[in-house]
């Protein structure tokens, strides 16, 4: 992913970060970078090709959560697919050699990649949360129905979103001729909607994600300690969700924290005394970005290591001949289950407090 530009106008005077401060040069990132996004690219192609195999023909039925897995693996997917032409260009020392139009739609993909992930993370985790804390409530909501409408308004959301990225790309040369795929020429007005687009897209998401894993686990620690026992059946039913979410903090929030320093340094402007801490964003920003491209491929094998169901799917899709057992417990009917529990749990400690009042009375 390019991260320089060569000049922004800024139409306040502020002098632009680029015209004061060169970028470091990472050495032999023509070699380790490709070698990374072409691993990336063929584990993430074969094992989200095998999970979107495996839920869409290999299960007769699916669960609430499957259907928010599987949009997330044809996001994953479709951001793998344009993951060799940046191979081409770190090969090529920057140069970006398969036009136009790729510069802008590999771009956008990313971007869209990115909003579509966290958005469709964010649902799983309130859904996770409804059907837990708020049993009642999640029989009505928690349909396929409304599901399905949900991950069309993620990805309309999602698309609306990455238009910036699509329309602040282009190709430039330089004089010797070149062409690169960088960012046009900003001022101060879209450094500051490109902050505030970080912002309200990624880390009020993530924020809302922790929120409602925060009041689960308090929930369950209260519950555990009053029932004075622990069901690891019932345990699964956060575990998969959480681990992929893990997952997507550590790849993602390395590059956007980096990316919004470059962003502040845009913003703010910079001396020529200051040059380091923007040169140190840029790099790890460059730094960053593999990982943040490698989380596209790591969800299939979470799911298929933590998550029995999508296991026995997976194995079936690889090995159609073969019987597969059917023991373990689906994350719904774990939900179930451990909603019950909470809300019998409750019942009982209210009667007791009726009785308590009544006989004090």
């Amino acid at each position: 992913m390019e991260t320089t530009t060569f000049t922004d106008d800024y139409s306040s005077g502020t002098e632009a970060p680029e015209d004061i401060c060169q970028g470091v040069q990472l050495p032999y990132k023509h070699i380790f970078l490709p070698a990374l996004y072409g691993t990336v690219f063929l584990v993430g192609i074969a094992g989200n090709a095998l999970l979107m195999g495996a839920l869409l023909f290999r299960r007769r039925t699916q669960r609430l959560i499957d259907i928010f897995i599987i949009n997330l693996a044809v996001s994953d997917f479709i951001f793998l697919i344009t993951l060799p032409f940046w191979v081409d260009k770190e090969m090529n020392s920057g140069l970006w050699r398969t036009g136009s139009f790729l510069c802008k739609g590999s771009s956008y993909i990313i971007a869209v990649n990115m909003y579509c992930s966290i958005f469709l993370l964010t649902c799983m985790s309130a859904d996770r949360y409804l059907a837990i804390m708020h049993s009642s409530m999640a029989r009505k909501i928690r349909t396929k129905f409304y599901s399905i409408i949900l991950c069309i308004c993620v990805w309309i959301l999602s698309c609306l979103l990455g238009l910036p990225t699509l329309l602040s790309r282009e190709l430039r040369h330089d004089y010797d001729g070149n062409t690169y795929c960088i960012n046009k020429e900003s001022t101060l007005t879209n450094w500051i909607g490109s902050l505030l687009l970080l912002i309200l897209a990624f880390f009020v998401p993530l924020f809302s994600i922790l929120t409602f894993y925060c009041s689960i686990t308090r929930k369950l620690c209260v519950h555990y300690q009053k029932s004075g026992k622990r069901d690891k059946k019932l345990k699964k039913s956060l575990k998969v969700v959480f681990i992929v979410v893990i997952a997507f903090v550590f790849s993602w929030i390395p590059y956007n924290v980096f990316k919004f320093l470059v962003v502040i340094s845009h913003i703010q402007g910079l001396k020529s005394s200051f040059c380091l801490p923007y040169e140190v964003a840029l790099l790890g920003m460059e730094l960053s970005s593999p990982f943040a491209f490698a989380n596209s491929c790591t969800n299939p094998f979470i799911y298929y290591y933590f998550d029995d169901y999508i296991h026995r799917a997976m194995m079936q899709c690889m090995l159609p001949c073969m019987k597969i057992s059917s023991s373990g417990t689906s994350i719904d009917t774990s939900d179930t289950r451990l909603s019950y529990s909470i809300n019998t749990s409750a019942q009982g400690e209210d009667n007791s407090r009726k009785r308590r009042r009544s006989v004090s009375f």
